[in-house]
């Protein structure tokens, strides 16, 4: 009997797009960046890239944080009254929350599509040709280490249950779990627009009261010391030292909020004159 396979674009999809979900997969569980050294390193960076909401909630706050902190400065440096930088505080927030959290729905909405498309073309590859996907199967566990014999009898056993070949295809074939590996559009998208939210307001608060150079101070110690916390928890998902992380994350924010004052300055002065 003549197998009936899947369209030639639908077998392209699916050949493509494993390549595209590991480089998915790396990024978002810092692989590149993992260290070496240190226990239980394969677990804390697959737990934390497990979870869409955890990895916008952390970058949402980051980039709050920054952004925030470098618009703020930068009309500090300016001379601005205390009125226009609460108001440039209050715009960059709802400008950058919505945009977070609108890129983010879209960004996560993509992926999920994308994923569902590969499990739909492994279900049909499975109604359509499961000799084939036994004998994929099959040699996935030989080139993990076990005997031929014992592969092809453990790849027909999981063949014998549709829903348990389906899961196992997609977590040996295809690098997914179907469980987990789907994230919610919307999780990630309220997270993102949330902790964008939180970030951004920070740097704000001390200008809520008082203005001039004692509001400046404040902005910059709040927003220090968060940033040193975000760079912390942000190990959680590269597996690097919290230490290291904090440091180089407060370095960045000093850089950007001391070229934005900078730059503000310059620019009041000779709007100013």
């Amino acid at each position: 009997m003549t197998q009936i396979q899947l369209p030639p674009e639908d077998r392209e999809t699916k050949r493509q797009l494993p390549k595209l979900l590991d480089a998915r997969r790396r990024l978002l569980r810092g692989n590149d960046l993992l260290s070496m050294h240190g226990p239980d390193i394969e677990e804390q960076s697959a737990g934390a890239g497990k979870s869409g909401a955890l990895r916008a909630a952390v970058f949402g706050i980051n980039d709050g944080l920054l952004s925030n902190a470098a618009l703020i400065m930068g009309f500090a440096g300016a001379s601005q009254s205390r009125s226009v930088i609460v108001l440039a505080g209050i715009s960059g927030l709802l400008a950058g929350a919505f945009s977070m959290g609108a890129g983010e729905y879209v960004s996560m909405r993509v992926q999920r599509e994308m994923l569902e498309r590969l499990l739909h073309l492994e279900e049909r590859e499975l109604e359509l040709d499961p000799d084939t996907e036994e004998r994929e199967l099959a040699e996935i566990y030989r080139q993990k280490g076990l005997s031929d014999e014992l592969s092809r009898r453990v790849a027909a056993e999981v063949m014998k249950d549709p829903a348990v070949a389906l899961d196992t295809h997609a977590r040996e074939e295809l690098g997914l779990d179907p469980q987990e590996g789907l994230g919610s559009p919307w999780g990630a998208a309220i997270s993102s627009f949330l902790m964008f939210a939180l970030g951004a307001l920070l740097p704000l608060i001390p200008f809520f009261f008082s203005g001039g150079t004692g509001a400046v101070i404040a902005s910059l110690v709040i927003t220090a010391l968060a940033l040193l916390i975000v760079g912390a928890v942000t190990a959680l998902l590269t597996g690097r030292s919290p230490v290291r992380s904090a440091l180089r994350i407060l370095l960045i924010g000093a850089a950007a909020t001391t070229v934005t004052y900078l730059i503000g300055s310059l620019l009041g002065i000779r709007i100013g004159g």
